[in-house]
């Protein structure tokens, strides 16, 4: 039996591969951490058709699976391309499969042709910090988000303390959409703040609101294993070209071994990733506890690639020159990013009741 990807998954990696490698390179990704829109990048992913990914057939999408749409998160993060592909093209499109038709429809055709942008405010799922918290009384909501992914979208998909789901528009009463600068110059994320604020239920369904929080989670996994692909290969490269004592240094045993410990550190958790994925479809019974598990171990063992990758390339790794900067603090944001390992693990082994 094959355990490996279909044609057609490896046929949507390359093309989502084909075009990042000829639009988003180095510059464009400085040209972003120095303030520049994603608009040019995602209109281009959107005429790709990664917006209509998950939606069926009979509301004009193509009708894959969250697995597809981890292995296009694989390939964003191999090239730390910034987009707003999981709020726009993986939550909202399931989020709004729970709300009125006569809402959802129009948010549904303008997310597809890339009109408008959706945001995720999650975090309270994962954890509060300090004085945050969303409180909700008659379809209002008052206080903040933080750690918000893509909080200037026109879309914003808002998870209340009591754990019910809703949809704030930008620019709706009592909404103001701050920026933080953050380790993570390639993604924008900041914080949402509500006073009496008008919003639109979604669901209070814990289950589908846990589901769609997993599902972001494994698309950070995919993130942080394609980003830590990249840093490998990298690594491999420049081992390959660069010389010392006229010998290229990727002959030197010390780095042949830390080469090789990356590869088998990293190489396990493209099956790890491709599980959770599939969980989330098929498995319903095991999505928490596998989407859980493989952040807190991918999320660790990316963290490791990245610092071992750097060291290859000695004092240059550390320069803008090379720009593995950008790779390096992509991984530290997905470690973080609705929940830390630890807090992972603790929830994982609530799940098991252990």
């Amino acid at each position: 039996m094959d355990f490996g990807l279909s044609s057609d998954q490896v046929a949507l990696q390359d093309s989502v591969d084909r075009y990042l490698n000829e639009r988003v390179g180095l510059d464009q990704i400085r040209l972003f951490a120095d303030g520049s829109d994603y608009r040019e990048i995602w209109q281009g992913l959107t005429d790709l058709g990664v917006t209509s990914l998950l939606l069926p057939e009979d509301q004009g999408g193509i009708g894959l699976t969250l697995l597809d749409a981890a292995l296009v998160a694989e390939i964003l993060g191999r090239y730390v391309a910034p987009s707003p592909f999981i709020g726009s093209a993986v939550i909202a499109p399931q989020a709004l499969q729970h709300v009125d038709d006569t809402i959802a429809a129009p948010y549904l055709s303008r997310l597809v042709d890339g009109g408008i942008t959706a945001g995720i405010a999650f975090s309270e799922l994962a954890g509060r910090r300090g004085d945050a918290g969303v409180q909700a009384i008659g379809n209002k909501l008052s206080g903040k988000s933080l750690f918000v992914l893509d909080p200037l979208a026109e879309l914003q998909l808002v998870a209340a303390t009591d754990g019910a789901l809703y949809l704030v528009e930008a620019g709706a009463p009592g909404l103001q959409q701050l920026v933080h600068t953050t380790i993570d110059r390639t993604r924008i994320s900041g914080e949402l703040r509500y006073d009496n604020t008008p919003a639109t239920p979604v669901t209070d369904d814990a289950d589908t609101v846990a589901g769609l929080l997993d599902a972001a989670r494994v698309m950070l996994v995919a993130d942080t294993l394609g980003a830590a692909q990249h840093m490998l290969d990298a690594a491999v490269a420049y081992a390959k070209e660069r010389k010392q004592f006229d010998r290229v240094v990727g002959s030197f045993q010390a780095v042949k071994h830390l080469c090789a410990e990356m590869t088998a550190e990293l190489e396990p958790c493209r099956a790890m990733m491709w599980y959770a994925a599939y969980a989330l479809d098929e498995l319903p019974e095991e999505a928490s506890i596998t989407a859980s598990q493989a952040k807190a171990h991918i999320s660790e063992v990316g963290t490791f690639v990245a610092r071992t990758a750097t060291e290859v390339h000695g004092g240059i790794g550390f320069t803008d020159l090379l720009g593995l900067h950008y790779w390096f603090k992509r991984i530290g944001f997905n470690r973080q990013a609705l929940g830390a390992p630890e807090s992972l693990r603790e929830q994982a082994a609530v799940l098991q009741g252990l």
